[in-house]
């Protein structure tokens, strides 16, 4: 640590609080409220300038609920936004899921913001073995903190505000430039099966199938124990939900018994999901497997059409096929979505070009990609580092 620098414990140096949820069953808590009431999600913000929900005096009276003032830092205790940090702009009011740690003599409190940032990966592995990760406030008290002079807090705070701002900016580039390699893939991919050339025909898919059905699941309950665990891969929706193209990947087996009760379906199958959050996602079989029957499989007729040209193809349909499946509680599409439905489907020659081309420009787009992604994990680096720094007086 840097001469002149103390290291204090938090609790002792900081006054600390939590907040509290009004009754929800008793609306005067809620209609018309004026308080800003803030819920841990919100505390990711960074900088907390506004809220979404607000509650009534009475609610805040009757309730553990409490005002924090400005410049307050907040932190996330619970659950998936564990750790988060925000600082308040404004006088706000916290569910009990949020730390509120009160502005101090001893702290500027933009440093405390970065200094509990800086806190986050150690507050949140203390929290490791619970279901849902729970930093206590005892924890959070507990901390400890070194705390430098007024002056140099402000001078870390100015270095930090900075160089934040400018990886701020990198990261909304290299996010924008990621959106845009996969935009240019989508638009190409649509323009192809739009622009139909000499010989192209319009067909459904059960012309250019020998074999097209939906998956079997005959036994109930579908997850038994003594249907799986065997060799033969078992396939769901969110397999080809997470596929790229092609399904290399499986995370459950049947056994013999589990095969008897469904139907194996040969490598080279093209899938398309139809039932909940994954309906109309598609991708290909890399090797015989089973699905259920939220899954349809097409095993296209080699004399016709190729496997990849079809399942190209489908993703380009991908918005269609959705908006057919909307109308239910549970969005699905299912065989009779296909009965009248046709596709582009031109000479086997022409489709194989085309899927060279796609083959070719999909492997750029993942290449562009892995870039943007390795940017953004260097910038996220890059912060941890000098938050490092900062509090190590290496800065």
């Amino acid at each position: 640590m840097k001469a002149g620098w103390q290291v204090r414990r938090l609790g002792d140096i900081c006054k600390t609080g939590s907040g509290g949820t009004p009754l929800k069953a008793k609306k005067e808590y809620y209609e018309n409220g004026t308080i800003p009431w803030l819920l841990s999600g919100e505390v990711s913000q960074g900088e907390i300038r506004s809220a979404t929900t607000f509650i009534t005096q009475k609610g805040l009276k009757n309730s553990s609920a409490k005002m924090f003032p400005k410049d307050t830092v907040l932190v996330a205790m619970y659950g998936a936004t564990a750790g988060q940090v925000g600082i308040l702009r404004f006088e706000a009011a916290t569910n009990q899921a949020v730390c509120g740690i009160l502005p101090s003599k001893h702290f500027v409190p933009e440093f405390l913001f970065y200094l509990m940032l800086s806190k986050k990966d150690q507050l949140v592995a203390q929290a490791a073995g619970n279901a849902q990760p729970n930093i206590s406030q005892i924890k959070i008290k507990n901390t400890n903190v070194p705390i430098p002079p007024l002056p140099e807090q402000q001078r870390i705070v100015g270095i930090l505000d900075e160089a934040f701002d400018g990886i701020a900016t990198a990261k909304a580039n290299a996010e924008k430039n990621l959106q845009n390699a996969r935009a240019l893939f989508e638009s190409h991919l649509q323009s192809v099966f739009t622009q139909h050339g000499e010989g192209w025909v319009e067909k459904t898919l059960k012309e250019v199938a020998s074999d097209f059905g939906r998956g079997k699941s005959k036994h109930r309950p579908r997850g038994d124990a003594k249907l799986l665990g065997g060799k033969y891969p078992l396939i769901q929706t969110g397999d080809i939900s997470n596929a790229d193209h092609w399904i290399v990947n499986y995370s459950q087996t049947y056994n013999e018994v589990g095969l008897a009760q469904s139907k194996l379906w040969p490598k080279g199958t093209v899938c398309i999901a139809i039932v909940g959050a994954n309906v109309a996602e598609t991708a290909i079989l890399d090797f015989d497997a089973c699905f259920p029957d939220s899954v349809i499989g097409i095993v296209v007729n080699k004399q016709v059409a190729d496997n990849e040209y079809v399942e190209y193809l489908l993703q380009s349909f991908k918005a269609v096929l959705k908006e057919k499946g909307k109308g239910t509680a549970r969005d699905n599409i299912n065989i009779g979505t296909f009965e009248n439905q046709t596709f582009p489907i031109p000479k086997l020659a022409t489709q194989k070009e085309i899927v060279s081309q796609l083959d070719a420009l999909c492997a750029e787009t993942q290449r562009f990609e892995s870039i943007y992604r390795q940017k953004l994990a260097a910038l996220d680096a890059l912060k941890k580092s000098l938050l490092d720094q900062a509090f190590t007086g290496v800065l």
